[in-house]
């Protein structure tokens, strides 16, 4: 295994183990699971059945210096990103489509960026990975992109109605993921 790939894979499983552990300081409240379970079937189906085509076990041996370091400092810049707006949400963190008891909009910090930068570290850190391993990974990041982009909309449909004098006038002014585009 190359050095950069096992820098890749350290770098996802601490923010995964990160990621996990922080899950425990989250506000409590009711995720939808029957109404979205439909769209998290379909996004598991296709990454087993990509997966035994063999699409995300193809490396490129031969991947040059530059896409190794590039990739890398995207991953870092992703995942640090996804922390940043992890650490600065706090408490009112929450499961993807999660409806907490005591919401608060919050829209400093990496929200005042984009509306969703969990969303935006993760896409950025699968490029990286694309970038340092296969453009093959580009797949995975497409399908994290329809998913995010679904789970944002539903979030924000959700936000909409809890904070109907704030939040028209935040998602008017702010990008949903990626800062002065999209």
């Amino acid at each position: 295994m190359s050095t950069v790939t096992v820098l890749l894979v350290a770098g996802w499983a601490i923010f995964w183990l990160y990621w996990l552990f922080a899950a425990f300081s989250m506000k409590r409240g009711h995720v939808p699971w029957s109404r979205e379970l439909g769209i998290r079937v379909v996004v598991a189906g296709v990454v087993i059945v990509l997966y035994r085509l063999g699409v995300f076990r193809h490396y490129d041996r031969n991947t040059e210096l530059w896409r190794g370091v590039l990739g890398l400092v995207l991953l870092a810049i992703g995942l640090g990103f996804a922390v940043w707006a992890r650490l600065h949400i706090g408490r009112n963190w929450g499961m993807p489509m999660t409806q907490h008891q005591e919401p608060e909009l919050v829209t400093s910090g990496p929200y005042r960026r984009v509306r969703h930068p969990i969303y935006s570290g993760l896409l950025l850190g699968v490029v990286g990975t694309a970038v340092a391993l296969s453009w093959t990974w580009l797949i995975a990041a497409a399908l994290a992109g329809i998913y995010f982009v679904y789970s944002a909309t539903v979030e924000e449909h959700y936000l909409a109605k809890q904070f109907p004098d704030t939040y028209p006038a935040y998602r008017h002014s702010t990008k949903m993921l990626v800062p002065y585009v999209f």
